[in-house]
Order: C-alpha cells, then structure tokens, then sequence
C-alpha cells in the first residue's frame, strides 16, 4: 500500500465501520464498493449479487457516472470472468483483463479496464456475490499489475467483513418483512372483527329498509338513516387501518415529534380540543416507541370517535428509566367491566397486547358521564 501502516489501518478501520452501519442491503452493497475502490486506489469498483437464473439481482458500481451506467445498458450476465469468480470462488488478479482467454468483451460504452483484481464474497459454502477493481492508480510495472498480493489480502479481509455486513442486512430485512406480515395479519383479523360486524348490520338494516318502502315509508326512511350511519362507521373503521398500514417513521422524527404532529392534525380536524404535552422523555427502544404511538392512537380515536368528548388531553413524561403515556378526555365514559361483558372492546385488548408485548401495562379508568383515562408505562432500555 502507499499508505504509512497508521494511515492504513485508519482507511481499513473507516471502512470496516461504515459497512457495519448500514442495514438495507443496497446501502451495504453500495458501501462495500465505494469503500474498496478508495481503499485500494482504483478508478473503478463493482459488486454483482447473483440471481438464480444466470444473470444478477444486483449489481452496484462505483467510478462510473450515472449517464455511462445507463448508456452501457442492462445488468450483465454471469459470463466470462464474472461467472467464473462466481463458479470457482477464487480471487483474481489480472495485469490486463481484456488479455484473459475468458474474456469475452463489453458494451461499447463500457469504460475501457485493463489490471483487475476480483474477489468473491462468502458466508461458508454460499457465494454472496464477488468484487471487482479495476485500474489501480499507479505507475504499472512492465507487464505486471498494479493490484499487488498486499491489494489482495487487503481486499481478502474486506470481503470477510463485507459477507458479515450483507448476511446481517439480509436477516434485517426478513425479519422486518416477518414483522410487517404479523402486523398485516393482525390488522386483518381486526378489521374482521369491526368491520366486518358493521357491514352485516349495515346489510341487515338496507333490507329491513327495503321491505318498508312501501307499506311505511317513515320507517324506512328510518332505516335508511341507520345505512348511512352504518356505512359512516365502516369508513372511519377503514381508514384507521389505512393509518395504521403506514406509520409514521419514527427514525427519522421520534415519538415527541411524530405524536405532536399527530395531535396537532387531530385538533385541526375535530371540534374537540385535544393537546399535548411531554416532560423529560428521552429516546427509547423503537418496539417501546412504536407501542406507546399505537396505543395513542387508539386512546385518540376512542375519544374522538365515541366519547362526545369536548377536550382531549395527552401528556408523555419520563417514568423512572421508562415513560408512561396518558390519555384524558371529558367525553360520556364508559364502565369497563360492562363493556368487556357486551363482547366490547374499544379496542383494549389491543391496546394491552401492545403494552404487553414490549414489557409494559396499562391501566383504564372510567366510568359513565365521567370521562376516561388511559394510562400506559413502558420500561424504557
């Protein structure tokens, strides 16, 4: 390297860290190619992940400007060179590729390579994908390569550290898509269970209404207004879920802001005044922030939807390491264990799962004509 060795081993530090920081597997994969095209001095880099089918999911460049990626056209297939890194799962290193027996050529407006080093990458058995450099920036000896073995153990260790990184980000993103169909499943059988009462009801009553038009049209104008009532409900019903489908990223703005802005929202659209405050809270596990989002939005739509309520109020203070959530309204009340007895459930047992779920409790006072409060603490990390 023509680095010193403090110099050195600082590139490799650096690069190794911003490989791990990642977890969406583009983001590793184009990492993985800018921090080995740096750290090796080369013009250019590339990464191709395999398909099943001979080509490449994937393939990320780096050195090669967007308007030349597009005019050299679609991903390549796994020929030549390429495939055979991939078939034989070895490095090489090349003083000019075009030379190689298995080379096979490129696209016209492919940038022209000469000295190569490849590298595939491994977890075990498995060829994740392989590396590519080409154009080392130095002076070239005569006939040689300007990739050295020092280049290959180097670009060795990163390749062990890009496998580590990629299986990492790829487990992430299962787990995520795991997470994602849970909670889909869960909002089905939820959606079964409300919506799907209301439209039954909803076409129970359009019959009874029709079998009233003639013989007692006041009845039946009745029955009418109970369609629109029930049809009313079911939207509202559905268009939580949509919310719920699509929550607001809490990474990027944290619970204090996303319920804030939530709250805000809410009180621009209802005739209820409903606030917020919060005291001390600091940032939390995202399983911890996420809940105590739901639950809000639960309490709120409750509140707003059924109670009558007049004034919403909703605090978030620092509980001990954790936090606890509080939901207030001055609406019409309800006496749970009533509720709980009618197959009821406005949501609680919901809203307890998710306070369960993450280590936490929640606890509902209310009573008919005395308003409802629900409370919820987590533990915090």
């Amino acid at each position: 390297m023509s680095q010193g060795p403090r110099s050195g081993l600082a590139a490799v530090s650096a690069a190794l860290l911003a490989m791990s920081r990642h977890l969406e597997v583009r983001d590793v994969l184009k990492t993985i190619v800018t921090s080995a095209r740096e750290l090796l001095d080369a013009q250019y880099a590339a990464l191709g992940v395999p398909d099943d089918h001979g080509g490449f999911a994937q393939f990320v460049v780096d050195g090669v400007s967007d308007a030349q990626w597009k005019a050299i056209g679609p991903l390549p297939r796994q020929h030549g060179i390429l495939a055979a890194m991939l078939r034989e799962a070895r490095p090489e290193r090349l003083a000019d590729v075009r030379e190689d027996p298995r080379f096979e050529g490129w696209p016209s407006a492919h940038p022209d390579m000469s000295d190569f080093l490849g590298l595939p990458i491994r977890d075990g058995d498995e060829v994740l994908g392989a590396l590519f450099l080409a154009n080392k920036r130095c002076p070239k000896p005569s006939g040689g390569c300007g990739f050295t073995e020092d280049d290959e153990d180097l670009l060795a260790i990163l390749a062990q550290h890009a496998a580590i990184a990629l299986t990492n980000a790829r487990l992430y993103e299962r787990s995520r898509e795991l997470t994602i169909a849970e909670e889909r499943s869960r909002l089905a059988h939820e959606l079964h269970d409300a919506v799907s009462q209301k439209l039954f009801s909803l076409r129970l009553t359009a019959q009874a209404a029709a079998t009233l038009v003639d013989r007692d049209p006041a009845r039946a104008k009745g029955e009418l207004q109970q369609v629109a009532a029930l049809a009313a409900e079911a939207a509202d019903e559905l268009r939580a879920a949509v919310v719920e489908l699509r929550p607001t990223a809490l990474d990027e703005d944290g619970l204090i802001a996303t319920l804030r802005s939530h709250i805000q929202v809410l009180d621009r659209a209802h005739s209820a005044r409903v606030t917020f405050d919060s005291n001390g809270v600091r940032a939390l596990p995202a399983a911890q922030e996420e809940a105590l989002l739901r639950v809000a939005q639960e309490a709120l739509h409750n509140a707003l939807r059924h109670s009558g309520a007049a004034r919403v109020d909703v605090t978030l203070a620092k509980r001990g390491p954790g936090a606890a959530l509080r939901v207030t309204d001055d609406g019409s009340g309800f006496e749970p264990t009533a509720v709980r007895s009618a197959g009821r459930h406005l949501g609680l047992v919901s809203m307890r799962d998710r306070a369960s779920g993450v280590g936490g409790h929640l606890d509902v006072e209310s009573a008919p004509g005395k308003g409802t409060t629900i409370e919820m603490e987590v533990p915090g990390g």
